[in-house]
């Protein structure tokens, strides 16, 4: 009793007690059981169209578009440029993508299976597959047995993991282009189906059709805006403000940033250029004497010694003489070029070499390695080398087509060095073979270029780069500026220090880089997380340090009237310029009532713009003057007009040599003229239509 009076006592003590841990159950469990959720939220890179796409699904994009990029230029190696550019790609297709999939889908528009198979390989065959160099034939032309062999080779069964990736690899591209070309079709139903309903009408064409009828020819004297200063007018704040209340919603813009940085290059200096050249000339007894010259050529220069022969045509230009010009053991060097010390040694003169060689072959996987032998001799006996390269090569790309691999050049990328080595030693028709971990090549060269003079050279090459005694003199610069730094200060101790300020504004969260900076997405990032003041770190951004004020941080609406001033200012400027000028020419042509009589009383000639007509876009040599094209079209024939406000300054015109076009209307040519015009402008307007009107959440910056 007394243990239960005890608790009774303490009871609200324990319904707190007890209601915390509840509370902190419940709450944990809460957060466990939601941890995924909060998970998948923070991989949200983007919303588009209602969906959430995810940071997995857009880097699976990027990286499909990356190797896609691979395989259609055939480079390995791609910079930060390429790279941003492939980024931005694949950004606008997948908006592009899920937009026209919600419309679609809310029209009940697909593309079939069948209709996507014709489109990929059946009869009517999408021009984004025919333009691939994939899907070639030797002429170079689109070639659909190449198609075929090509979407065979994906089925085939992987002998090795290196073969399982590359599988991996072609099918990604494959997939990609299938994707590609739906996304096409689909996007063409969708124009075509806007297109009928946005189209013109016969009084449209009527219109057109009188717009163009009457031409005339116009005498005209002009007088330029910039013949009068600017500061024959005045602005008032109040011009100012009305005309930007009147255009304001001209003036919209996404969130964005300006800033003011300073760039400190990262480059060698004067001890560097010292350190390199008594470097380079301290080796250069050694590179003459050695009998080990790729050794000391690979343990020293930038670029590896790989044995290639070099022609008059792909000799370095500043070898070249003493290429073709010594003999085998000749040294020269060191030279100094372009921060480049450079020494060469002829390694071997008097090649002749052809420049490429035609090979065709047929692989033999490991399992079937034994044939090898067999082969030969039958092709030796007179046995046709295509029959049997697609009877046994394991390389259905090839072996449909006689086992042809092409033209090869020695040093190409991706072929093996023994293959070219080895063929560009053999005659043509000889058969060799080269045999390695996945199996043997049967190989034969078909054909040769002439052979022509070439030589072996032993290069050895070290660019002039900053020591890391440079680098971080360098830094430590770069961050003595930074530190303890306010924008006035900013400005202030650049100038004490002699380093030039440089503005760079406009910049979105999208934005890859700052101006050309390389590797400066980090401070895109930072200005979008920094107040109107704050002085960065240093940013470290490859081949520069960058510290970076932020000068203004603009918010999603409209521009501020202070950003538009200028413009508008200059706007209004020529607007009461304007209104001068036509005040001055009516008093003048009330004087000299001839076009010529005022033309020559501006010290000015009169010129003319033949063939103009209301439909016209071009006046004359006067470029784009719709007021003044207007005007033309209903002044009375040969009288002097009265000043007429133009863009590039106030005209006064005379019509004459009226012209009307003896061609009856015909409402058919002219509507799909109308149309036809319309149909180069409509799927760009749809596209942009469809922008404006999704609400597209861009969350990149949170992860590039």
């Amino acid at each position: 009793m007394a243990t239960l009076e005890k608790i009774r006592s303490k009871g609200v003590l324990l319904v707190v007690v007890v209601g915390l841990a509840l509370l902190a159950f419940i709450v944990g469990d809460f957060l466990n059981s939601g941890s995924s959720y909060f998970n998948q939220s923070r991989e949200i890179v983007a919303e588009i169209a209602d969906e959430d796409i995810n940071i997995k699904e857009y880097s699976a994009a990027i990286e499909q578009m990356t190797e896609v990029y691979k395989i259609e230029t055939g480079k390995s190696e791609l910079g930060e440029e390429i790279t941003t550019q492939l980024r931005a790609s694949v950004w606008d297709n997948m908006v592009n993508e899920k937009m026209l999939n919600a419309e679609a889908e809310k029209l009940g528009l697909t593309v079939s299976a069948e209709e996507l198979s014709d489109r990929l390989i059946g009869n009517n065959i999408h021009q984004l597959i025919t333009q691939r160099r994939a899907f070639a034939g030797q002429d170079g032309q689109f070639s659909r047995p190449q198609l075929v062999q090509f979407l065979n080779s994906l089925e085939e069964t992987p002998a090795n993991e290196e073969m399982k990736q590359q599988i991996a690899k072609v099918k990604s591209y494959w997939m990609f282009w299938e994707k590609t070309v739906k996304n096409s079709i689909l996007q063409e139903k969708y124009n075509t189906l806007i297109s009928k309903a946005v189209t013109a009408n016969s009084l449209e064409a009527k219109m057109s059709f009188e717009d163009k009828k009457t031409s005339v020819d116009v005498a005209y004297f002009v007088q330029p805006y910039y013949a009068i200063s600017d500061s024959a007018v005045k602005v008032s704040n109040s011009d100012i403000k009305e005309l930007y209340n009147k255009k304001k919603e001209q003036f919209k813009q996404e969130a964005n940033c300006a800033l003011n940085y300073v760039v400190f290059d990262i480059k060698p200096l004067q001890e560097d250029f010292k350190l390199a050249n008594d470097w380079i000339n301290g080796l250069s007894e050694e590179f003459k004497t050695t009998t080990d010259v790729v050794g000391l050529v690979n343990s020293n220069s930038d670029v590896m010694y790989n044995g290639r022969n070099y022609s008059e045509n792909n000799v370095p230009l500043n070898l070249k003489a003493f290429a073709f010009g010594g003999k085998t053991g000749d040294s020269m060097g060191p030279i100094f070029e372009n921060n480049t010390y450079t020494m060469a040694r002829i390694m071997e003169s008097g090649i002749m070499q052809s420049d490429s060689v035609k090979l065709r072959h047929i692989f033999l996987v490991d399992k079937d390695a034994s044939k090898a032998d067999s082969i030969v001799a039958a092709i030796n006996k007179g046995d046709d080398f295509a029959a049997l390269a697609k009877k046994y090569s394991a390389v259905q790309q090839t072996a449909a087509n006689g086992g042809e691999i092409g033209w090869l050049q020695e040093g190409m990328s991706g072929i093996d060095k023994e293959i070219t080595t080895t063929a560009f030693s053999k005659p043509v028709n000889e058969i060799f073979t080269i045999k390695n971990a996945q199996g043997v090549q049967i190989m034969q060269v078909t054909d040769k270029t002439p052979a022509r003079r070439k030589v072996k050279l032993a290069i050895l090459e070290r660019k002039v780069v900053p020591s890391s005694k440079t680098y971080s003199k360098i830094y430590n610069d770069a961050k003595e500026f930074a530190t303890d730094l306010t924008t006035a200060k900013f400005e202030s101790k650049a100038k004490e220090k002699g380093y030039i300020i440089r503005p760079a504004t406009d910049i979105l969260e999208t934005s890859e880089k700052i101006a050309e900076i390389p590797q400066s997405r980090k401070i895109v990032q930072w200005v979008f997380k920094s107040d109107k003041g704050d002085v960065s770190d240093v940013f470290d951004c490859g081949t520069q340090f960058v510290v970076a004020t932020t000068s203004e941080v603009n918010e999603k609406g409209y521009r501020s009237i202070e950003k538009m001033t200028d413009q508008l200012k200059a706007e209004i400027v020529k607007d009461k310029k304007a209104e001068l000028m036509i005040k001055n020419l009516t008093e003048q042509l009330a004087k000299t009532p001839s076009l010529e009589a005022l033309a020559a009383s501006m010290n000015d000639s009169v010129k003319v713009a033949n063939g103009v007509n209301f439909g016209a876009y071009q006046f004359g040599v006067a470029g784009f003057e719709p007021s003044v094209i207007g005007k033309s079209t209903v002044v009375e024939l040969n009288k002097v007009s009265a000043p007429i406000k133009g863009n590039a300054g106030v005209y006064v015109i005379r019509a004459m040599n009226k012209q009307v076009n003896p061609q009856p209307f015909d409402a058919k040519i002219e509507l799909m003229q109308l149309n036809s015009r319309m149909s180069y402008s409509l799927p760009y307007a749809i596209v942009q239509d469809m922008k404006d009107k999704a609400e597209i959440v861009d969350n990149r910056m949170n992860f590039f």
